[in-house]
């Protein structure tokens, strides 16, 4: 059974090999030490949450991280926005760690009063493209090599008319 909690600090390191895991997989050379983890994911100034997922041994399978956009952000999202990141291990992937990460989020996005999320994705990166469209985020714009997705959050209990 898979569970969900907010990330801690001595989480950085196993959340960097998931992290840097990916990365390689990319071809990517973004920071993927445990001190980026812990700046940029656990302790970012803008966090609204930070979850990872954990399997019965203890072992972390996934992490989500959810900020909320200041004015002039490096996302060019409007200020008020949040901006969602997803990392699953390969190991974890098509077993619902997304979906659980990503209620998880969602709570919190709520909670925080965002109104919508940004989720930018290499064009390439057809499985983060169908997990972001199976949780319902919408492709709002596209960049050089990327697709940004938005989600339009509601409080749970109202519906949109």
């Amino acid at each position: 059974m898979v569970q969900v909690r907010a990330a801690r600090r001595d989480d950085a390191q196993e959340m960097s090999v998931i992290l840097a895991d990916i990365l390689e997989s990319w071809g990517s050379d973004r920071p993927r030490s445990p001190g980026h983890v812990l700046s940029h994911y656990i302790a970012h100034p803008d966090l609204v949450k930070c979850s990872v997922a954990v399997g019965e041994d203890g072992e972390i399978l996934g992490f989500q991280s959810l900020l909320k956009m200041q004015a002039d952000n490096p996302y060019d999202v409007p200020a008020g926005w949040g901006v969602i990141g997803t990392y699953v291990a390969a190991k974890a992937a098509r077993q619902g760690v997304g979906r659980k990460l990503f209620s998880s989020s969602l709570d919190a996005a709520i909670a925080a009063g965002l109104r919508d999320i940004d989720a930018t994705i290499g064009g390439a990166n057809d499985l983060a493209l169908a997990y972001y469209g199976a949780m319902g985020f919408r492709t709002y714009r596209t960049k050089p090599g990327a697709v940004c997705k938005s989600f339009s959050v509601e409080p749970k209990g109202v519906l949109a008319v």
